[in-house]
C-alpha cells in the first residue's frame, strides 16, 4: 500500500488526469474550449500530443514533490526552524494544486453537466 506521505502527490496526478479526461471529454465531443492559453491550440490541433503534454506535466509535478519531500527529510537539519518553514511550504503548494485542480475538474464537469 502506498505510504501516506505520498498521498497529496497522488491526488494531485488523479485530479490532473481527471482535468486531462474532462478536457478531452469536453473539447472533442462538446465544442467547449481550452482555457490554458499556453496549450489551447494543441488540444484542436493534435489531440493525442495534447493528453501527453498534460499527463507527462501532471506526472513530473507530482514526482517532483515527492522528491522535494525526499530531499527534505533527508537533510540533517531537522530541527533548523527553516526546515520546519521548508517542510510547511512544501505541505501548502501540494495541498494548494490539489484543491486548485479539484475546482478545475469541478467546473470542468459542471460545464458538461450543462452541455448535456
Amino acid at each position: 500500500m502506498a505510504d501516506v506521505k505520498y498521498f497529496a502527490s497522488m491526488m494531485l496526478v488523479f485530479m490532473g488526469s481527471m482535468d486531462c479526461l474532462t478536457t478531452v471529454i469536453g473539447t472533442a465531443f462538446y465544442g467547449t474550449q481550452e482555457l490554458n492559453p499556453l496549450i489551447a491550440g494543441l488540444v484542436h490541433s493534435n489531440l493525442p500530443a495534447f493528453v501527453a503534454l498534460k499527463l507527462a506535466i501532471t506526472v513530473s509535478v507530482g514526482i517532483i514533490f515527492i522528491l522535494a519531500e525526499r530531499a527534505l527529510k533527508s537533510t540533517e537539519n531537522v530541527h533548523d526552524k527553516s526546515f520546519k518553514v521548508a517542510v510547511t511550504t512544501l505541505r501548502i503548494a501540494s495541498v494548494g494544486i490539489v484543491i486548485f485542480l479539484f475546482f478545475v475538474v469541478l467546473n470542468n464537469i459542471i460545464v458538461l453537466l450543462r452541455i448535456m
